[in-house]
C-alpha cells in the first residue's frame, strides 16, 4: 500500500504531462483570429486535438503535428452557422444536400427553416440530417405536412402546437426553434400557436416569414403583441407589396427606418436576413443600415432557386452588407456568436478551448466587386469574402488551394 502512496502522485504527474504533450492534429499558424465570444480580434496560432479547439495563443509549437495550415495574410474565424436554408431534396422542393454548399462556403452549421413539420420531420432527419457531415439542425414547421405548399400551407386546422411541441421536444437535440412561413390569411393563428408550442418545447424561439396578406399585417402588432423577446422576424430587409394592394410591409417607409423597429430590436426581438431570391431589398437595407440599424443575424435562405440568383452564397451576402457599411467583426459575429445564441446553442459559433473545432479561413480579396438584389438594383464594393479551409470537428473538410499540409483527401461518401 505505501509503494502505491508514493507511486501515484508521480503518475498522475506522467499522465497529465502525455496528456500536454500530444502533438496536435492540426495546428493553424498566423492568422487573424476573429472569434467574438472571447473577444480576439488579433494574429495568432490556433491548435486542434481531437476534435476540439486545444489553444489560441501568440505561438504554438507544431512539432509532431499530423497537419499544419500557414493562415498568414489570412483571416481565421469560428464555423459560419447559417440559421435560415432549406435541405429538403425531396420531390416536393428539390432543394439541394446541405454538404453541396457548406463546406465551401465555411459553414459548418445550418438550419433548416421549416421544410418539414411534426410530421415530416423523421424524414429530414433520415435523409438529411442523419447523412450529412455538415451539422444540420430544423426548425419545425408549425404546419404539419411543413413546405408542402398550397392549400397544405395554408391550413390552420393542420397547425397543432401541442404534436409540434411535442416533437420538438422528441427531437430537441436537432431542433432549435419553430417556423410560421407562407400564411396569406389575415388572422394571427399560426404566429399564436408556434409561439405556444415554443413556449411548450422548453421555451424554444420561433422565427416568421411574415407571409402576406391583403391588406398587408401589420409589423409593429407583431413584434409587441405576439413575439417574445429571443423570437426571429427573418426576410427583414424584404417587405413587398402586390397590385392588389397585399404582401407584407417593409421596415423602412419613404425611405427611413420605421421608429418601432429599432424599439423592438432592443426589446430583445431577433431580425435574421434570410437574403433568398425574392427576399431582400437594397431600398430597405441600405436607409436601414445607414441610420445604425443591423441585422442581428445574416443567413442566406438557401434553396434550389436562391444558389443562382442574387443571393449566391453565405459569403457573398456577408461581402453585400460590408459593401453596404458593415465591417468584417460585425458580419462574422453575425454569422457566428449571434447565431448560436439566436438558437442556444452556444457550444458553437466560437473558438473557446474545449470548443467543437468548427473553423473556418477566409482571404478578403481586395478589387472591385458588384451585389445587386431582387429588384435588379446594384452596387459596387472593394471587398469579397472567399473561403480557403473549413474544419468540422477538427477534421479539414475543404481546403481550396491545398495549405493544409500535408493534403488529406477527406474519404468519399455514399449519398
Amino acid at each position: 500500500m505505501r509503494s502505491i502512496q508514493f507511486l501515484f502522485p508521480g503518475a498522475c504527474l506522467f499522465a497529465a504531462c502525455a496528456s500536454y504533450c500530444q502533438p496536435y492534429d492540426i495546428v493553424v499558424k498566423g492568422g487573424h483570429v476573429i472569434d467574438p465570444k472571447s473577444g480576439v480580434y488579433e494574429v495568432r496560432d490556433v491548435a486542434i486535438r481531437d476534435g476540439k479547439i486545444v489553444s489560441i495563443a501568440d505561438r504554438i509549437e507544431t512539432s509532431g503535428s499530423k497537419q499544419i495550415i500557414d493562415a498568414k495574410g489570412l483571416y481565421v474565424t469560428p464555423g459560419l452557422i447559417d440559421i435560415h436554408s432549406h435541405n429538403f431534396p425531396d420531390m416536393r422542393t428539390g432543394d439541394p444536400f446541405p454538404d453541396h454548399f457548406t463546406f465551401r462556403n465555411g459553414t459548418t452549421t445550418t438550419i433548416d427553416a421549416g421544410s418539414s413539420g411534426w410530421r415530416s420531420f423523421p424524414e429530414l432527419k433520415r435523409t438529411i440530417i442523419d447523412r450529412s457531415e455538415t451539422r444540420v439542425l430544423a426548425w419545425l414547421n408549425i404546419a404539419g405536412e411543413g413546405y408542402r405548399g398550397g392549400a397544405y400551407e395554408q391550413d390552420t386546422s393542420d397547425m397543432n402546437a401541442k404534436l409540434t411541441a411535442s416533437v420538438a421536444r422528441l427531437y430537441s437535440e436537432h431542433i432549435v426553434g419553430i417556423k410560421v412561413a407562407h400564411f396569406e390569411g389575415r388572422e394571427w393563428t399560426p404566429i399564436d400557436r408556434a409561439v405556444a408550442a415554443g413556449k411548450n418545447a422548453n421555451n424554444i424561439p420561433v422565427m416568421i416569414d411574415f407571409g402576406s396578406s391583403t391588406p398587408p399585417l401589420p409589423l409593429e402588432e407583431l413584434y409587441n403583441k405576439h413575439l417574445r423577446p429571443g423570437d426571429v422576424y427573418t426576410h427583414c430587409f424584404g417587405g413587398i407589396r402586390n397590385k392588389e394592394g397585399g404582401g407584407r410591409e417593409a421596415i423602412v417607409e419613404d425611405g427611413k427606418l420605421r421608429p418601432f423597429v429599432p424599439a423592438a430590436q432592443k426589446r430583445g426581438i431577433v431580425f435574421d436576413v434570410g437574403f433568398g431570391t425574392t427576399s431582400f431589398s437594397f431600398a430597405c437595407a441600405v436607409p436601414a443600415l445607414k441610420s445604425g440599424f443591423h441585422p442581428n443575424s445574416i443567413s442566406t435562405d438557401m434553396n434550389r432557386h436562391s444558389f443562382n440568383a442574387p443571393m449566391q452564397n453565405i459569403l457573398n451576402v456577408m461581402s453585400t452588407f460590408m459593401a453596404m457599411g458593415m465591417d468584417l467583426k460585425d458580419v462574422i459575429t453575425a454569422t457566428t456568436w449571434n447565431s448560436a445564441k439566436i438558437i442556444k446553442r452556444e457550444e458553437l459559433g466560437n473558438l473557446s478551448p474545449g470548443s467543437c473545432a468548427d473553423v473556418a479561413i477566409f482571404n478578403l480579396r481586395e478589387g472591385k466587386f458588384g451585389f445587386y438584389d431582387r429588384d435588379g438594383q446594384r452596387i459596387e464594393g472593394s471587398n469579397r469574402l472567399e473561403c480557403e479551409v473549413t474544419i468540422r470537428e477538427g477534421k479539414v473538410v475543404y481546403d481550396l488551394n491545398g495549405i493544409a499540409m500535408p493534403i488529406i483527401i477527406p474519404g468519399h461518401r455514399r449519398y
